[in-house]
């Protein structure tokens, strides 16, 4: 695919086994944590043995191996949503972001989902994570019909 920001062209393909270390790099650069275990459990949750055919990953090439990843999956059961896909993760290794590597991944993504009769897609975004953000504001996402709601469980009801 070439990309329309820079001209080159970016080769998305499957991730396997052999990116988490590239992923766990990528991941620890954009949040400042090495999160290998959690890594590790994603890849054989996303891409193991015996995988589920509505979870997957890509990667996209750099110069030099790996630059970026996206991971999706089909849910079907938040309250009462049809079937829709979810960007899990997505990330980009710094001196290649706004080349278009991530538009790249998330054409796959879209790509992969409307191979599976999906056509809604959702993801989740920090607040304050404003490049992130940014990216998939610019890409079309708008706020949902669901609100999220979070309750911190070690506190005790008053």
């Amino acid at each position: 695919m070439t990309l329309p920001s820079s001209g080159t062209t970016a080769a998305v393909r499957p991730l396997c086994q052999e990116d988490l270390a590239d992923v766990v790099r990528i991941d620890a650069l954009h949040t400042g944590e090495r999160k290998h275990d959690y890594w590790q459990r994603i890849f054989v949750e996303f891409l193991g043995p015996g995988g589920r055919e509505w979870t997957f990953g890509f990667g996209v090439e750099g110069e030099h191996g790996l630059a970026g990843y996206l991971f999706g999956e089909i849910r079907t059961v938040e309250f009462g949503s049809g079937p829709c896909g979810w960007v899990f993760a997505v990330g980009i290794e710094q001196d290649f972001a706004r080349r278009g590597l991530a538009t790249a991944l998330l054409d796959a993504a879209r790509r992969r989902f409307h191979e599976a009769g999906v056509h809604k897609i959702r993801t989740m975004v920090r607040r304050n994570d404003v490049p992130v953000l940014s990216f998939f504001r610019s890409s079309g996402f708008v706020g949902g019909p669901y609100v999220q709601l979070e309750l911190n469980g070690e506190e005790e009801k008053a």
